[in-house]
């Protein structure tokens, strides 16, 4: 029987560093849509899931969605977990892939390469962020939808409702866990000191740049290899990687 793979992508307009970054336009389109366009591409995912919150100003993603043809879920802010786990609980998928829409220039062809990976070895968990290789802003996640039904279930840190992934992470055994059986999907080079992703309007200006010299369906190497030969990881490498989760952690300790 063949297996359904659903990819959710986590999407608001709430951004303390960049309001609205999202919705941010380069020639007329909108990161989101530029985001969108390009995972649509993969070709091991038979469905996209927009997941947004229930804030009034979130409406704008959650009807651009449905306009574009794809499927939309609007849930908790802070409960990201919840709101990932309710986006998919009724679409009867055997894998989940995870990625964030604040990555406009995610190449499809790693994510068909992270996914081949993930369901050629069974695991219950993948990312290729695990041992962070590759450019920030090319991260992908994939997981068994038992494995976030089992997180959904018992998770009970802030870290782990916060985001989608902790629980699993933590409880595999790429963490020493006993839980699900995981593994990192690796770059044989580093490129951990390149930026693709949208945190800070420096951000923004590298995409724009990026996308305005390169356009939108170029390999994430493509755009990794013009980022290092015109020396532009100056304009935005001194942002830290993953802010967010590193602020749940301490919210885990602090409470």
């Amino acid at each position: 029987m063949e297996l359904k793979t659903i990819l959710v992508t986590q999407a608001r307009t709430g951004s303390t560093r960049l309001p609205g970054k999202v919705l941010k336009e380069v020639n007329g389109t909108s990161l989101l849509q530029i985001h969108i366009n390009r995972i649509a591409k993969s070709s091991r995912i038979d469905e996209i899931v927009v997941a947004t919150t229930t804030n009034d100003e979130d409406a704008i993603i959650f009807n651009n969605a449905i306009k574009w043809g794809y499927k939309s879920y609007r849930g908790s802010e802070e409960n990201v977990l919840d709101r990932f786990y309710q986006a998919v609980k009724d679409e009867n998928a055997d894998w989940i892939v995870r990625v964030t829409s604040d990555c406009p220039l995610l190449d499809p062809k790693l994510l068909d390469d992270v996914i081949e990976f993930s369901q050629n070895h069974n695991y219950d968990y993948v990312s290729n962020g695990l041992i962070e290789h590759f450019p920030d802003g090319q991260d992908v996640e994939v997981f068994k939808f038992s494995a976030l039904e089992k997180a959904w279930e018992n998770a009970t840190l802030i870290s782990e409702l916060e985001h989608v992934t902790p629980y699993i992470i933590n409880n595999s055994d790429v963490r020493g866990g006993s839980i699900f059986k995981g593994a990192n999907y690796d770059c044989k080079q580093d490129f951990s000191h390149i930026r693709m992703t949208v945190d800070e309007p420096r951000d923004f200006d590298l995409i724009e740049h990026l996308i305005l010299k390169l356009g939108t369906k170029k390999t994430w190497l493509e755009y990794t290899d013009y980022i290092e030969a015109h020396n532009l990881t100056s304009m935005n490498d001194q942002i830290t990687r993953n802010e967010g989760l590193i602020k749940s952690l301490k919210k885990d300790t602090n409470g």
